[in-house]
């Protein structure tokens, strides 16, 4: 395995990417990284809305959870002693998450695990970055995905 010395780690904020965090900030640790904590207000939802208050509410509150989820990773990385710099960005997930990769050497993301119509409907940002990114990508499967798969086995 190659030296990794900038590792971004996307969150959405959610319990889901709880894992993929522990993971990448123990990689940083161990081979002496630095994180790019990485939360992406999704636009994409709102581009067929005139921007009036309830739509300036909801993108407020985004940015709000995207202040948490970044400083929770910067928490988590501050007790295992690994420097953490945090960004907020606008606009597609997918989108934001590959045009950062180009200034890091890995990412470590979680991932929902959708399938069926859900996967089609909504596509999945994992499948897409893992598709385009210049870099590698660990995906780190949620715990509930993990509880589906066993149940198919």
């Amino acid at each position: 395995m190659s030296q990794f010395t900038k590792i971004l780690i996307p969150t959405d904020g959610s319990e889901n990417t709880l894992p993929a965090i522990t993971t990448g900030l123990a990689l940083a640790k161990q081979m002496n990284a630095e994180v790019t904590a990485l939360y992406v207000v999704d636009q994409t939802a709102f581009v067929n809305f005139s921007m009036d208050s309830t739509i300036v509410s909801i993108f407020s509150l985004l940015e709000k959870e995207g202040k948490a989820a970044v400083s929770y990773i910067e928490s988590e990385g501050e007790k295992l002693g690994v420097k953490v710099t945090s960004k907020i960005l606008e606009g597609s997930p997918s989108k934001k998450i590959i045009e950062e990769a180009k200034e890091n050497d890995l990412i470590v993301m979680g991932t929902l695990g959708r399938s069926g119509i859900s996967k089609l409907l909504l596509g999945s940002v994992a499948e897409r970055v893992v598709r385009y990114s210049p870099c590698p990508v660990l995906i780190i499967r949620s715990p509930q995905e993990k509880e589906d798969a066993d149940d198919k086995n």
